[in-house]
């Protein structure tokens, strides 16, 4: 990059920013004058922070992606929002053009032609920087695969310097450098976190972090300064759309506002006079001055913002609110796939382990859509995956479609975000259910509710498989079952397959669905070698075989003798424990249905009642310990529904309530459900009234 010289910043410029500033700093004192009617839901403003966030985005371009924070309210004037727009948002306004009323101030998505691309992002502090260095590997993947039009997009991630501690700015940073992005880090240090300053909460500032990270430049500004911050990120904007590599800019900044409007400055802080003497805005005023402008420009330059904001603030007023029936649009975006469709069973197709179904579904997929690419922990062209689940794939499509990441779950989870912003489609592995943990905070806060928040502007379409279960003495940390955890973040679809077939075609249906699905693939059924687990193995669909997701199938029907003799039952169940029942059931030839979800999210609730109420007896049947389950609020709405139609409770069997399953095979088997186990069950239930 050029060394910095003196600022240049031409006039037209310098008049455009400062009367965006002066709109900026007029909004913050309305909010002030007004603070009893803005405060009814919490805000932060720019205040301070004004000329760095200005400088940045009035060099962006349609093309670019924009990850900004809370306090960025200064850089969404800059890529030319009105400050109405962001009124309707500070009141929750029903025509809030970011995210329909549904989050805070200053929260924006954004996917309008002529204007920067802002994805969802959530307020916990740092984590948009995942999803965000996850958007610039996109844009890097179709440069790679001539997918892009080649207009250098980059991407500009706003970061505040207290959040640079957490761990998974360091996974951003980390892939940002290994895979040398095209992405712009822009920190603005105002020397707080909340109430905790700079000397309490970090052992040196984002610029000395950054030196960590080989292949990241990091350079300084003087955050308060307009003329600065403009030429300096001009020529590193100017860099990274031309050899398309991360750069870190570390901006001094004072703030000068409130943390939010829920807490106050005046409570906590004792350098406010320090902060004032940095303010940017009389800085600007120098400037224009010293390009030539008049008092008198200036001061209608001013008036003339004051005047906006305040009819701005009038009409945002007036606006109408949302209405009930608005809280339930977009939390889901519409599938294509509604319809099971294609070939089940082709003429000639021969039976196929279920690791193999995946494994080809996933080729043909990416065979049809260079859109598609597969990425996680040992995924790549070595390996293959440590279940062979990606075996020839980075062999038969390169090592840019098919590649391993570092060990950082929350980054394989996160970026699929990004990711899906810049139009692909990716499909990414955790190696164990056991070690999703690290993940669940990009799954929850980011992804999950990227489509409802946004107003349905930004739906993530991701695929995350995830091997799950008990097989083979895995012990504690290779055989948890984590689908309750999992169920419990609304936003996300789920299905857990128990056979070749239907993991093809939920596969499939997956890929075409705008939303996020994870796929829970049980171990112990990937090649059928656990005894008992032989129907697992089917004839491999055809490649346009596809499976809705919200479609229960009935594995084992009863029979209808023994329905009438009211000698029947129904277990509801999903992957293995679809193979104890079934092998349970031979104990009692004739008189168990056996519903296999297939889905968890969305649940097929219709096949399940209607069972029931002509079985008039159910059990509920998970590998996860009993207590605090997805299965067992599936057996209270049953219960719920099917009360008067049954004969007994509905009984819900799981493993042992232990906090892991142990090494050993025979604590294992003791801690497991099993067929025999089952059968046992089915037969106490079935002596319900002795």
């Amino acid at each position: 990059m050029e060394t910095l010289t003196q600022p240049r910043v031409s006039k037209k410029v310098l008049k455009e920013a400062f009367f965006k500033m002066a709109k900026a700093k007029a909004m913050t004192e309305l909010y002030e004058e007004h603070f009893k009617v803005v405060s009814k839901y919490v805000h932060a403003t720019s205040r301070g922070h004004e000329a760095i966030q200005l400088a940045a985005s009035m060099q962006l371009k349609p093309q670019d992606y924009a990850y900004p924070y809370y306090r960025d309210d200064s850089m969404l004037l800059g890529i030319g929002m009105r400050p109405y727009d962001l009124m309707l948002q500070l009141l929750a306004k029903k025509d809030d053009p970011f995210s329909g009323g549904r989050t805070y101030y200053a929260h924006p998505s954004l996917n309008d032609p002529d204007k920067p691309k802002i994805p969802h992002q959530s307020s916990a502090t740092g984590m948009q920087a995942i999803p965000a260095t996850g958007a610039a590997m996109g844009m890097q993947y179709k440069e790679q695969q001539g997918l892009d039009n080649n207009d250098h997009p980059l991407v500009l991630c706003s970061l505040g310097d207290a959040c640079v501690t957490e761990g998974e700015v360091a996974e951003a940073f980390q892939m940002a450098a290994l895979k040398q992005l095209p992405i712009l880090f822009l920190v603005q240090d105002n020397g707080w976190d909340i109430s905790a300053s700079a000397d309490e909460i970090r052992a040196n500032n984002a610029l000395h972090y950054a030196k960590g990270f080989k292949g990241l430049e990091a350079i300084h500004v003087e955050g308060n300064d307009f003329s600065e911050c403009y030429d300096a990120l001009e020529k590193v904007i100017k860099t990274i759309r031309k050899e398309r590599r991360p750069f870190l800019v570390h901006a001094s900044v004072p703030l000068l506002n409130h943390h939010t409007s829920g807490v106050r400055m005046e409570w906590y802080r004792d350098d406010l006079d320090e902060h004032r003497i940095h303010d940017p805005y009389p800085i600007l005023i120098e400037q224009l001055e010293e390009a030539g402008f008049s008092e008198k420009e200036i001061n209608k330059i001013e008036t003339e913002a004051k005047a906006l904001v305040a009819a701005d603030y009038e009409a945002a007023l007036k606006a109408e609110d949302p209405t009930a029936e608005d809280l339930y649009t977009h939390d889901y975006a519409p599938t294509p796939i509604t319809e099971e469709q294609g070939e089940r069973k082709p003429a000639g197709a021969e039976k196929s382990v279920m690791v193999d179904s995946a494994l080809h579904a996933v080729e043909e997929l990416m065979k049809a859509d260079k859109h598609c690419l597969l990425y996680g922990q040992d995924v790549g062209h070595r390996l293959g995956g440590v279940f062979r689940e990606a075996a020839t794939l980075s062999q038969k499509f390169g090592k840019e479609r098919v590649f391993n990441t570092p060990i950082q779950e929350a980054y394989i989870i996160g970026s699929t975000a990004g990711m899906s912003a810049v139009g692909l489609k990716p499909i990414v592995e955790v190696q164990f259910a056991d070690y999703i943990w690290p993940g669940l905070n990009q799954l929850f806060t980011e992804v999950s509710r990227s489509c409802y928040l946004s107003n349905g502007k930004w739906p993530v379409s991701m695929i995350l498989r995830v091997p799950i279960g008990a097989y083979g003495s895995g012990g504690p940390y290779h055989s948890s079952s984590v689908e309750s955890v999992v169920a419990n973040i609304r936003g996300v679809k789920i299905a857990y397959p128990s056979t070749g077939a239907d993991l093809k075609g939920l596969m499939k249906a997956a890929y075409h669905d705008p939303n996020p699905v994870v796929i829970f693939e049980h171990k112990g059924l990937y090649w059928s070698k656990v005894p008992g687990t032989l129907a697992a193995k089917t004839h491999e669909p055809a490649e346009d075989y596809v499976l809705p997701f919200g479609k229960a199938n009935i594995f084992q029907e009863a029979y209808e003798e023994a329905i009438e003799a009211n000698e029947a039952m129904t277990i509801v169940t999903y992957g293995m424990g679809v193979h104890w029942a079934l092998n349970a059931s031979k104990d009692f030839e004739g008189r168990i249905e056996i519903i296999d979800l297939r889905t968890l999210n969305p649940i097929d609730f219709d096949t399940i009642y209607d069972s029931v109420k002509r079985t008039n007896r159910c059990m509920v049947l998970t590998e996860e310990p009993r207590n605090n389950t997805f299965a067992m609020s599936l057996s209270g709405n049953i219960q719920e529904h099917c009360f008067k139609h049954l004969d007994a409770p509905v009984v819900t069997m799981g493993s042992e309530n232990m906090p892991a399953i142990p090494l050993n095979s025979t604590l294992e088997q003791t801690m497991l459900p099993s067929a025999a186990k089952v059968s046992q069950k089915i037969g106490e239930l079935f002596d319900y009234w002795g």
